[in-house]
């Protein structure tokens, strides 16, 4: 591996930038917060970070509904603000990726607000995909387009005061831009540029499966299929999703990219059909495209195998590194998924406020502790979502009045959303919002998460904190990127060693196996008489 390619093996901490550090007070995580605990993540090992949206926005949806992509919303921070984090990143070795969003803007944005000035077939609404209702003759198009379902819920157009309808496949203040529109490829190589001159070093690419579609009249209803977000990605030829021709978007973002040295690079957030999204990490285009497989695989030996073997792969036919990684903004933590019952209705569950099925917590714990390991261990890179370094749960039982993200409002109470895992993170023990700031939280912390905090594990050699530490350093030693060989892939057991002589263990079966021959480094868990007890997992050097 050349040294260049330094993410084909890099550990990337995700910053949820509103629920990770407030410095002043506001009850929402900010830029100068993220900067005065840099420290604490280079302590715990990782390679970089990675900020979701921290643009100017009305936050409709947690900051991607972007009103202006070239500055800092005001209670997040200034440009100043933003170029003080990245110059002390790379004082502390660490990289910086942001999140950019370019399926669609915020309707706030200035493109938008033109559109909605300007009337139709206008230059102004060229940009987003506005279209005439249907109905019957007289009915003045009363009716959407399509039968196109939000993945927030409800339908995917809304009517402005003209009787026009726009497109928003997530919430009506998120219009979707029209990528074959030349002003739109040409304002996001712009945008690209405005940020890698400030120093980033690299992005993530919001809905990347998305920015092409098939707008040919006559547009077609889909059925079942725009309602089912798992049956998109089995249409074949789906005129929204993972459409061929998205490609050359991220060809053109490539020659951009590689303008930059060191170098800089995109990874994709694509939800598409297993053997496809290798496509999106081909040699001209991105660097990285998240493993979701990976990520939604349930605990059990089989699954995992199989999963590994199909993401190494994918990434190999293409000369990519794959990613792995098991949470992130926008599902539930993996610390209660793995104590749920397999194939649970996890909506429904967090409509019981976390009472149906009751998780066993200790459960979940031991077993993200041993995924954790299995996933370090394997070649490629890793991202880590804040806080489960922390062994952080889902918060299930958030006050229905206090939820903000749109599902829910959109799902007409019927989906809770994504809050749950967004719950700002613990840092002291004692305090209004347990170190997050000086005053409450934006939202509440449940009050075990006070001996979860990142200074009460800190002097704890056993805690989940130190077992993250001292995992991301071992990594270090063996490297992150190459092969594997499988020593024994279930039906109870998984056991594989890197050429780097690590071997990693993981017991998935109800009793204590044995453990392979050579020197115990690392365990998620205590042994039981020297034999690797269910759940847990085991670094040795083989």
């Amino acid at each position: 591996m050349k040294h260049s390619e330094w993410w084909r093996s890099a550990v990337i901490y995700q910053v949820y930038v509103r629920s990770f550090s407030d410095s002043d007070g506001s009850g929402v995580g900010d830029l100068p917060g993220i900067t005065r605990r840099l420290p604490a993540l280079a302590d715990l090992g990782v390679d970089a970070l990675w900020l979701t949206p921290f643009y100017p926005s009305p936050m409709a949806d947690g900051g991607y509904d972007v009103a202006d992509y070239r500055d800092v919303e005001p209670s997040l921070g200034t440009l100043s603000d933003f170029d003080a984090l990245v110059v002390q990143a790379h004082e502390l070795g660490l990289k910086v990726i942001v999140d950019i969003v370019p399926n669609h803007t915020s309707d706030q944005h200035a493109w938008f607000q033109a559109a909605l000035a300007s009337p139709a077939g206008s230059p102004e609404r060229a940009r987003y995909i506005f279209r005439d209702g249907r109905g019957n003759p007289g009915d003045d198009g009363d009716e959407p387009p399509t039968d196109w379902h939000s993945n927030f819920g409800g339908s995917a157009w809304s009517r402005v005061a003209d009787g026009q309808w726009y497109l928003h496949m997530f919430a009506p203040q998120q219009p979707d831009l029209d990528w074959t529109h030349p002003d739109v490829h040409a304002e996001f190589q712009s945008v690209l540029r405005f940020w890698l001159d400030r120093g980033v070093d690299g992005f993530r690419i919001d809905v990347a499966h998305g920015l092409a579609k098939n707008l040919a009249e006559p547009l077609p209803d889909l059925g079942a299929a725009s309602v089912d977000k798992v049956m998109r990605y089995s249409v074949q030829d789906h005129p929204l999703w993972d459409r061929d021709d998205v490609h050359d978007i991220y060809r053109e973002w490539r020659k951009v990219l590689d303008e930059y040295t060191p170098r800089r690079i995109a990874v994709a957030e694509a939800w598409v059909a297993p053997g496809r999204l290798g496509r999106y990490v081909r040699d001209d285009e991105l660097h990285q495209a998240f493993n979701f497989p990976f990520l939604l695989t349930p605990w059990d030996c089989s699954a995992f195998a199989d999963v590994i073997d199909a993401s190494l792969d994918e990434a190999a036919d293409v000369g990519a590194a794959t990613t792995w990684v098991l949470s992130n903004h926008d599902v539930i933590r993996h610390a209660t998924r793995y104590a749920l019952p397999r194939d649970s209705d996890q909506a429904a569950w967090l409509m019981s406020d976390g009472t149906e099925p009751r998780v066993d917590q200790a459960l979940g714990l031991r077993r993200a502790r041993a995924a954790a390991l299995l996933m370090l261990a394997l070649p490629g890179s890793a991202y880590v979502f804040q806080g489960e370094e922390l062994g952080l749960h889902e918060v299930a039982d958030l006050p229905r009045d206090l939820l903000q993200d749109p599902t829910w409002e959109r799902s007409g109470h019927r989906d809770k959303g994504r809050d749950g895992c967004r719950v700002p993170i613990p840092w002291e023990a004692e305090g209004p919002s347990l170190g997050f700031g000086p005053g409450q939280a934006w939202l509440p912390q449940p009050a075990s998460w006070s001996g979860l905090a990142r200074a009460v594990q800190r002097g704890d050699a056993d805690s989940t904190l130190a077992l993250y530490q001292a995992t991301l350093r071992k990594r270090r030693e063996f490297g992150g990127d190459g092969t594997l060989e499988w020593l024994e892939r279930g039906p109870q057991r998984l056991v594989f060693r890197r050429q780097t002589g690590l071997i990693c263990a993981v017991n998935f079966g109800p009793n204590p196996v044995g453990l392979p021959a050579g020197d115990v480094l690392i365990t998620s868990g205590p042994l039981d008489s020297g034999r690797l007890p269910t759940d847990t997992a085991v670094w040795i050097r083989g």
